[in-house]
């Protein structure tokens, strides 16, 4: 820091939250060195605010003390390495300074300064919507490459300094007391889409040789070739490791799905055990045929739901019935839908019938099906009404809909049905599930739907409301 430049300082106050003093430092000539030299009086004639001072001072002292620090260390590797030269030497001497590296880093990291409309959000204590939550972790990933001079792999510990850091000044996102591993989780994910498309970046390239990856290779080649390995492996290892094990979980399930009496206790066991594999097949793009083969039971829309519960703690088809209910009378008495077909067949056959349950029911599920033109979307990639499936990602086939005795609902994904679903209700929350399950992107022409959607079913403080 002694031989920084005036518009060096000046970058150091910005990436500390302290820009409002650059054009005073700029004024006053205040290099690293000056910096350095400076005391409590002069600080005070310089810095307006108490709080500015206060952090200013902070960060002064805790590099005096990093420093002095550091000197020590020194001094004790070179006095060590006099008496024991054959134990204080070569790595063991690097190791010294890689870990007062990391505690260099770990006591000089603060919060970027986060955007305007973020910056209202939190200073609100709002709990942020899904968007809203990708942009903070954005800015996280990006300040921390810029602590990391470049580096796209922190470690564990960089990744709990950080997070600790935003729970600390935000303990309002600590939700249900496990805000840390989902942020954690959600930053390490971060590093890894802004890694996957790289392939000019040394170090990038050498970590994805070393865990596996190939050059010029597409995820969807590399994802083939994971599965390849994984139903390989059962013939190359013995039955005691950890490939055979999980071969034969997927075999079980393979089987116990073509009995017509399953054992249900112990698919879901074996669902859990084999959920690790499943994940990492996902998360690498393998294609969805290859998934469902090897975990058919993903078809079962008991399962699907249990798999969303297990990735997010929410049971979705409780969820969804609760939105139905609460939402479907508001939907059906607004203008936007008051021409619409399918609330025009929903008339005709409210007249032909007379039981409670059945008019609920009816209602329900022309509300469901009404929601993608009370937000303006494109409906045919929510559902086809009596009509063909065009749309590729997940979407419902609906057949005679008001229809209590011939009525049918299914769950289509890549042109292909996935599930039978018994009413709107289940047919709601497996297209959801099936969203979050299989890490398929929404559609930008049915993305406010689902947003809506998604921020009831989380429980999101301030939900999307309807137009």
């Amino acid at each position: 820091m002694e031989s920084w430049s005036v518009e060096e300082v000046c970058n150091w106050l910005k990436l500390r939250n302290l820009g409002e003093l650059v054009p005073k430092f700029r004024e006053e000539e205040i290099s690293g060195a000056a910096l350095l030299a400076l005391n409590d009086r002069m600080v005070q004639q310089l810095v307006k605010k108490i709080g500015h001072q206060a952090v200013l001072m902070d960060l002064i002292k805790r590099y005096q003390q990093q420093k002095s620090g550091l000197e020590s260390l020194t001094y004790s590797c070179e006095t060590a390495s006099q008496k024991f030269p054959e134990v204080i030497s070569g790595k063991n001497l690097k190791s010294f300074f890689v870990r007062h590296k990391m505690l260099q880093w770990t006591s000089s990291y603060v919060l970027p300064d986060f955007p305007y409309d973020v910056k209202c959000i939190l200073a609100e204590k709002k709990c942020p919507d899904h968007s809203m939550r990708i942009r903070i972790i954005e800015f996280l990933q990006a300040d921390m490459t810029k602590y990391l001079e470049g580096s796209l792999y922190p470690n564990s510990q960089q990744y709990n300094i950080v997070v600790n850091a935003l729970l600390q000044a935000y303990p309002f996102l600590d939700e249900d007391g496990n805000g840390f591993l989902l942020w954690k989780r959600a930053l390490k994910d971060r590093f890894k889409y802004v890694r996957r498309p790289i392939e000019d970046d040394e170090q990038v390239l050498r970590n994805k040789c070393k865990f596996g990856h190939r050059r010029g290779q597409s995820r969807k080649s590399f994802a083939k070739n994971t599965l390849d390995d994984i139903q390989g492996k059962v013939e190359e290892e013995p039955a005691y490791l950890k490939g055979s094990a999980m071969d034969l979980h997927i075999k079980w399930l393979n089987r116990e799905y073509t009995k017509t009496q399953r054992n249900w206790e112990e698919v879901d066991n074996r669902m859990n055990v084999t959920i690790e594999i499943r994940r990492k097949m996902i998360s690498n793009k393998a294609p969805l045929k290859d998934v469902l083969r090897l975990f058919p039971f993903l078809r079962c829309p008991y399962q699907l739901f249990r798999e969303f519960q297990l990735l997010t703690h929410m049971d979705i088809h409780k969820k969804t019935v609760e939105i139905l209910e609460i939402y479907s009378e508001n939907i059906l008495s607004l203008y936007v839908v008051r021409n619409n077909p399918i609330n025009i067949m929903l008339q005709e056959n409210l007249k032909q019938n007379t039981e409670e349950d059945v008019l609920k029911y009816m209602k329900m599920t022309a509300a469901c099906l009404l929601l993608p033109e009370v937000f303006g979307d494109d409906s045919s990639l929510f559902a086809a009404v009596n009509e063909e499936v065009k749309a590729v990602t997940p979407v419902l086939e609906v057949k005679n809909p008001f229809n209590v005795n011939s009525c049918e609902f299914a769950l289509y994904i890549e042109r292909e049905e996935l599930a039978q679903l018994d009413d709107c209700t289940m047919a709601l929350a497996a297209l959801v599930a099936a969203f979050h399950v299989f890490d398929i992107p929404y559609p930008k022409r049915i993305h406010r739907t689902l947003n809506f959607l998604e921020s009831l079913v989380f429980e999101v403080r301030n939900p999307a409301s309807l137009p």
